[in-house]
């Protein structure tokens, strides 16, 4: 199978397919299209970059074009469940790209806007609906969303979703669909609470997984810079003055972080803005568009960010602070270097993250290249410095340990820990817990 006219889809997604400059699937798109497809239910393991929103969105537009619609109102007979705003907005906008010559109607509804376009969308009726889990419920709850004629639910970022403390939501959910239906899930990961939630829903799923590392890793240039946290801000503006970083992404740990390093960076007229949790749903457009339009050079964010954007020509990709979850990193550096493009993510390391290094390295299974020719390096970050309690046979290129399936850990020095914002009280912040069930 090496194009998509080989999927046998309908025409009209053929044709929008090639206005998208698509021409071969990519690994998860030939895996998962032919199942479900055939109406059988799915489980992918896929991060994001990889095509996976395509390989679910073009197999349930197929069969919503190739059947006969219900008579009256249109009713929602595809929903897809997604945990961010970002991602919503984007899975939107692919739909409408893929459905642009079919007749189908799709919308997206979520949290931190008013809800009045979101009803009236949903009386003139709609066959697709994409939906972050606040949002969703709350207008059901209010007896404007009918569940009853779904044929296909997606669950997306299903590790995320976990992280982000939905699944009391994804429960309630799944109660008020129909039990004959189409499913499929897609996570980055597969611990044990992914596969236990996809057991309670999932009917003899085909799994499809694509590699990780190859997807993600090998057309990225990896960097890594030891710097003392204090010289973090003053690294990262000597670097943005380099004019070949066109468009870059700045990861920090927390939202107030976020916000102080844009006020450092405006400080040095360098244009930025911050993108978290705590941001209006407005000021996250407007911060978006403005990255995208290409008047903001630098868009500062919290994880909320790593996952659901997709915004062309990103050159770079900046850990300003290494994430205390492994998977993270990957998905952050996954913002660069997509669409066969090459790209840069280049990380700071202090003192205190001399762990969140290793275990990285060991998750892609690569040493990640030392730039010591620098005015702020700090050799006591270097990992040298705090040998590490359990020896791992690393070597250039390859060669880490086993993977630690993004597991969370603090650093081995905990008092810096504390001080320095690594994996203590302030170090989950961004990533929401029960209370971004509010703001979805």
């Amino acid at each position: 199978m090496t194009t998509f006219s080989d999927l046998n889809l309908h025409p009209p997604l053929l044709r929008a397919i090639e206005a998208q400059n698509y021409t071969e699937p990519t690994p998860i798109q030939a895996q998962a299209i032919p199942p479900l497809l055939a109406g059988k239910d799915v489980l992918g393991c896929a991060q994001t970059g990889t095509g996976k929103t395509a390989a679910f969105l073009l197999p349930i537009l197929h069969r919503l074009s190739t059947q006969d619609r219900p008579s009256g109102k249109r009713p929602i007979r595809a929903l897809v469940l997604t945990p961010t705003r970002e991602l919503a907005a984007q899975i939107a906008d692919n739909c409408a790209a893929y459905s642009q010559f079919t007749d189908l109607r799709h919308f997206v509804i979520y949290g931190g806007v008013k809800q009045n376009p979101q009803v009236n969308a949903l009386r003139k009726g709609i066959d697709v609906l994409v939906a972050t889990p606040g949002r969703l419920l709350d207008l059901h709850n209010q007896g404007f969303i009918d569940f009853r004629q779904v044929d296909f639910f997606v669950l997306d970022e299903a590790d995320r979703m976990l992280d982000m403390g939905f699944i009391r939501d994804i429960r309630r959910v799944l109660d008020l669909l129909p039990s004959r239906r189409q499913n499929l899930l897609f996570s980055a990961t597969m611990p044990d609470s992914i596969t236990r939630l996809a057991q309670s829903f999932l009917t003899e799923p085909v799994r499809v997984e694509v590699d990780r590392q190859s997807t993600t890793v090998e057309r990225i240039t990896q960097k890594v810079m030891f710097v003392s946290r204090p010289d973090k801000k003053r690294l990262l503006r000597h670097l943005l003055h380099d004019e070949r970083i066109e468009c870059a992404i700045v990861f920090t740990r927390t939202k107030h972080g976020a916000n102080r390093v844009v006020q450092y960076l405006t400080k040095a007229s360098i244009e930025s803005a911050a993108i978290h949790g705590n941001k209006s749903q407005g000021a996250r457009n407007r911060a978006l568009d403005g990255f995208k339009n290409g008047t903001i050079r630098v868009l500062v964010a919290t994880d909320i960010a790593s996952r659901g954007i997709d915004v062309d020509g990103i050159t770079h990709v900046f850990n300003y602070d290494l994430p205390n979850i492994s998977e993270s990193y990957v998905h952050r550096i996954g913002r660069t270097g997509r669409a066969g493009r090459e790209g840069v993510a280049i990380a700071f390391c202090d003192e205190t993250e001399t762990d969140y290094l290793r275990d990285i390295e060991d998750l892609i299974d690569q040493t990640i290249d030392v730039v010591e020719d620098h005015e702020w390096h700090c050799p006591q970050a270097m990992p040298s410095a705090f040998p590490s309690s359990k020896p791992k046979p690393r070597r250039p290129g390859g060669g880490g340990g086993r993977p630690n399936k993004g597991r969370s850990r603090r650093p081995q020095n905990a008092k810096r820990s504390a001080r320095g914002g690594g994996g203590g009280r302030n170090g989950g912040s961004n990533r929401g817990g029960g209370r971004s069930r509010g703001r979805n």
